[in-house]
């Protein structure tokens, strides 16, 4: 169940781009004398570059398949890399608005909590990614073990964030990019237990995504055998 226009699809890919692209260049103060390049060292920014590579391909792959196939399809360059990226940056919305944010969380640069920049890389730059899957990416792909592997990405950083640290580097100044990662406060026991309980979590949101495709996909085919039975 998708939109078949990639007319469509450019557009708001080329658009979401654009708004991502303005995020990551905010938060990161890129237009400034001295830009914040620690920056890259956050899950945030990072899952925003990803969306941004991720969204600047699918509007390649959209114009290419248009010059092929013409302006009626869909376009996309994987539909489980497409919920990949999507989880990567669920991630950073959930763990934002019911994690960092209560706490009061505060990261350099230009970020401040829910100012336009940090709302363009917390919430505006997920619900883009998001919205993209829903309206344009073909349905029922999505494999039964895709969400474990979704948790990959995420590992990925925290493997990058520990070792990093380990190795001395500092995240302005601090040991750790993020309140829960830090064993110093709540002991490796305590620290331990936030990542299984933001990895069932999340998870968790993955199936819940795995269930929404499949009823996606069983209601456009239900579309589809009325539309031809009519025809």
């Amino acid at each position: 169940m998708a939109l078949h226009h990639r007319t469509l699809a450019f557009a708001y890919r080329a658009l979401a781009s654009f708004l991502i692209l303005l995020g990551i260049a905010r938060v990161a103060g890129l237009w400034s004398a001295t830009p914040t390049w620690s920056s890259f060292l956050y899950y945030t920014v990072l899952s925003n570059v990803l969306c941004l590579v991720w969204m600047v391909w699918s509007a390649i792959v959209t114009v290419r398949d248009a010059e092929a196939k013409g302006w009626y399809g869909y376009s996309t360059p994987s539909a489980r890399g497409e919920a990949a990226v999507m989880e990567a940056i669920t991630v950073t919305m959930l763990i934002y608005l019911f994690v960092l944010a209560p706490a009061l969380f505060a990261q350099p640069g230009a970020y401040q909590p829910f100012t336009l920049t940090d709302n363009l890389v917390h919430i505006v730059t997920p619900v883009l990614v998001i919205v993209d899957w829903l309206l344009f990416i073909p349905k029922g792909e999505i494999k039964p073990y895709d969400p474990l592997l979704w948790a990959l990405i995420p590992y990925a950083y925290l493997a990058f964030a520990f070792i990093y640290s380990a190795a001395g580097g500092r995240f302005d100044g601090n040991p750790v990019p993020y309140p829960f990662m830090d064993a110093s406060v709540h002991g490796v026991g305590g620290v331990m237990a936030w990542i299984v309980g933001l990895t069932v979590a999340l998870v968790g949101v993955g199936y819940g995504y795995y269930g929404l495709d499949r009823l996606l996909a069983r209601v456009g085919r239900r579309r589809a055998a009325t539309a031809s039975r009519k025809a």
